[in-house]
């Protein structure tokens, strides 16, 4: 999974966490529902400004929400990896 992927994986779980539609979360970020579904579907990566956005309707700031996607990567990662007596 790359950034972009984990991005939309946790984007669309806080979206719905916040009780949001893509449409809903477009409008209050002042987004394109259409870009809201790249950005879930790991289609586009987000801009700086573009987490800044976000960060308000789903109640966390910037800083959490790549912090989350960190996770996800680093989630991603154990799982991926292989164990070290399949070597």
């Amino acid at each position: 999974m790359d950034a972009a992927q984990a991005f939309g994986k946790v984007l669309r779980r806080l979206r719905l966490e916040a009780g949001y539609t893509q449409e809903d979360l477009g409008f209050e970020a002042d987004l394109r529902r259409t870009f809201i579904s790249l950005l879930e579907l790991g289609q586009q990566q987000p801009t700086l400004t573009t987490i800044f956005k976000l960060a308000p309707p789903l109640r966390r700031s910037a800083r959490e929400i790549v912090g989350i996607v960190e996770e996800e990567l680093a989630k991603d990662r154990r799982k991926t990896r292989p164990r070290s007596h399949d070597k």
